[in-house]
């Protein structure tokens, strides 16, 4: 009876201080789709502002849906063959017990899955600033429904589920790296290449209609990117997640500062769309690596995101790729970073004992990062790319070019996002029009 009884009270028990915990990082992670539909929100022209904040909203809604019906079962379920999971018994969540915990934690299933849900919803959403301006409604819906049945439950299995080919290999990717960032940059990367430019691309100026609200939106993607970081370890019980915490308010200053700097040098100026791109930058560098760094490791992964990120974002130009909002130049870019320099600068003191280069633990780690990053990146853009092809010769990818340069908001939402009729003092009500006659009237008189 010993034995028995040992295992007994050494299995986990449910806290409601983690549980509490997780809520709450979870809530902090959905404002992050919202944030993030002001940053790219601000960063589009007049015309096109409503569309970009729907390309994300409508994320949560399809999203939400299908990781309860089967994305949760098949990201984080029994293994098969080390690709994609499954368990019959999470298909709707309805044979789940309420008290039921995750396998080795202090959490509830239903905790850990509405968490995952959050990183599953913003993840596609990553992808329309890539696409702004020039894609139907309608088909950009299909294709996050599709995309992430085929392209992030799968690759969320690789990374965290147990099982998973990434997960044995040894790679990290403390809070997603390569399946959220890497994942979601070279599926912009994809998408572009088969939809094509924008009407005008280098020719006409397409600057940001709203810089303010870029910054909101920056401001609520690193506050919610705490919840997002630290969360990420599932519980507060030894002082990793609160590492996390730290490295990513440091690495996201460090990113910053190190993007004005180079802008200030390349450009003669510091612009608040380079701060925030730059702290963005910063806070996708430090999502795979912060729990495997020192704070002083973070401020390196900071800056060399941030100078390599404000670099490549101007490869668009060269090579004739329309990356609407730079999601190829920072998520693809910074995930990268991020995620191979964690076999630099892991110390060895953060969340496992695995050491980079620096701290004397040779290359092995960073081949091991190499292989996840090189995996995901290729798969997701391939299968992206099909995706989108399969789209655009069915019901068709893109609006058509009169709709483009008249303004997606319109074509698509029959709505605009400023209503500047009444600028100046109007009149209000259904007596306006009947008014603006009689005056019309004195005016003719």
């Amino acid at each position: 009876m010993a034995p028995a009884i040992m295992i007994a009270a050494d299995a986990p028990k449910l806290s409601s201080a983690n549980t509490g915990f997780m809520l709450i990082c979870s809530a902090l992670v959905l404002i992050m789709t919202p944030g993030l539909a002001f940053f790219y929100g601000g960063m589009v022209r007049v015309k096109s502002t409503l569309n970009m904040l729907m390309m994300s909203f409508i994320s949560i809604g399809i999203v939400t849906i299908l990781w309860v019906l089967y994305g949760f079962s098949m990201a984080f379920g029994t293994d098969s063959g080390s690709i994609i999971g499954w368990n019959s018994d999470w298909v709707g969540m309805s044979n789940v017990g309420l008290t039921q915990l995750w396998d080795g934690y202090t959490i509830p299933i239903f905790v850990f899955m509405v968490f995952q849900m959050m990183f599953a919803i913003i993840t596609p959403a990553l992808i329309s600033g890539a696409l702004a301006d020039r894609v139907k409604f309608t088909a950009w819906s299909l294709f996050v429904a599709l995309w992430a049945t085929v392209v992030y439950f799968p690759v969320a299995h690789w990374v965290w589920g147990a099982g998973g080919w990434a997960f044995d290999l040894g790679v990290i990717d403390f809070a997603g790296g390569t399946a959220v960032h890497i994942n979601a940059g070279a599926a912009a990367l994809g998408v572009i290449l088969v939809i094509g430019k924008r009407v005008g691309f280098k020719k006409d100026p397409m600057r940001p209609h709203s810089l303010p609200l870029v910054m909101l939106g920056a401001g609520l993607l690193w506050f919610g990117w705490f919840g997002f970081n630290a969360g990420s370890w599932l519980g507060n019980d030894d002082g990793v997640g609160a590492l996390m915490f730290v490295n990513t308010q440091v690495a996201t200053a460090a990113a910053m500062l190190a993007w004005l700097a180079y802008e200030k040098i390349r450009h003669g100026a510091f612009t608040t769309l380079g701060a925030a791109s730059g702290a963005v930058a910063g806070l996708v560098a430090i999502t795979p690596s912060g729990g495997a760094v020192s704070p002083l490791g973070a401020i390196a992964v900071g800056v060399i995101a941030g100078v390599l990120c404000a670099m490549a974002v101007g490869l668009k130009y060269r090579f004739g790729y329309d990356d609407s909002l730079d999601v190829v130049g920072v998520h693809l870019v910074g995930g990268v970073v991020g995620s191979l320099l964690i076999g630099l600068f892991a110390s060895g003191h953060g969340q496992s004992d695995v050491e980079g280069l620096f701290y004397g633990g040779g290359m092995t780690q960073f081949w091991k990062q190499c292989a996840g990053v090189f995996a995901v990146l290729a798969y997701s853009l391939v299968a992206s790319a099909i995706l989108a092809f399969l789209i655009d010769k069915t019901i068709g990818m893109r609006v058509t070019e009169d709709e483009e340069v008249a303004g997606i908001d319109q074509a698509e939402h029959a709505e605009t996002a400023y209503d500047f009729s009444g600028a100046g003092g109007g009149v209000v009500g259904s007596a306006g029009p009947a008014l603006a006659a009689t005056e019309s009237k004195k005016v003719d008189a």
